[in-house]
Formats: structure tokens, sequence, C-alpha cells
């Protein structure tokens, strides 16, 4: 990876039954090669982490007034994706939400192009699929978030590069 990385704020968003909510997304022309993923995305402007976290949900999944929590994982990523190649640095946050119904209005064109749904999945869930989950020791991580609670500092997650 070479350049500036993109900085990006992800959100491990909680419900009362501690459940994730994720993203189904796509490349965009392919809805055959498919993964799931938790909502974020790129700070715009002079934007904090913390703000960027709040606005992608809120654009992501229409659920707004979350309870931010601390940055619980970072890790760097590089992917291709829609003709181009994205090195990112991510900060996920913890964050806990009542309501459960989703509403994503706010998504971009890419988004709108290479997003399937949203679902909310328990950690059960999460260990037995056969599916693509980015990060990809989600249900792992996850678990041990559950059991035992947020990290004192975030930790570091290896580099994730495809």
């Amino acid at each position: 990876m070479t350049g500036a990385r993109r900085r990006v704020a992800r959100v491990v968003l909680l419900d009362p039954d501690d459940r994730i909510l994720l993203l189904h997304g796509h490349e965009p022309g392919d809805p055959g090669n498919d993964w799931w993923f938790t909502p974020g995305g790129g700070l715009e402007g002079d934007e904090s982490h913390e703000e960027a976290a709040r606005r992608e949900v809120a654009e992501e999944t229409g659920i707004t007034g979350i309870e931010l929590g601390p940055v619980i994982w970072k890790r760097i990523c590089s992917f291709p994706f829609d003709g181009r190649r994205w090195d990112q640095d991510e900060w996920y946050f913890l964050a806990r939400t009542e309501r459960t119904a989703t509403d994503p209005r706010g998504l971009t064109e890419l988004e709108l192009r290479s997003v399937a749904g949203l679902r909310w999945w328990t950690s059960a869930e999460l260990l037995a699929t056969r599916e693509t989950v980015y990060p990809t020791r989600l249900a792992e991580l996850l678990r041990t978030l559950l059991d035992e609670g947020p990290p004192r500092a975030p930790s570091v997650l290896a580099p994730e590069i495809v």
C-alpha cells in the first residue's frame, strides 16, 4: 500500500439482545461476489472519527441517537472494489442502540449499487456462517467482546490485504 490511507470510522452496533448489525455488500455489477460488513465509512472534511461514525450509521441504517462507546479495534486494510484499490485505516467503535428497525435512505450512489440489505446477527449465527464477513475474524472478536467487555485500549487487528 502506498500513499495516504483513507481514514475510516466503523461501528460495531449492538442491540439490546447483543446482536450486531451488518450490511450485505457486493461488487457493483456482480451480486454473487458478496460479503457482510459493519456500518461505517470515510471521514469527510475535518470530521472526527466519532462524528463520522454517527453520520455513517445514520446514513447507512437510518438509526440515530446511538450510544457511541470506545474505539475497540483498529486495522489497516486494502482491497479492490468498484474498479479501484481502497487503502484504509479503520477505527471500530462499540455502539449500542435500542432501535432495531432500519431505514437506509442515506446511501450514496455507490452504496445503492453495492448494498443488498442489512441484518442483525447473533454471535452464534456469525460463528456458524460460511458467508464472507469483514473483518474476517469478526465472529471471534464479537464473542470475546461480549464475554470480556471492551478492551482497555483498542486492539490492533492484523492487516487485511485482499
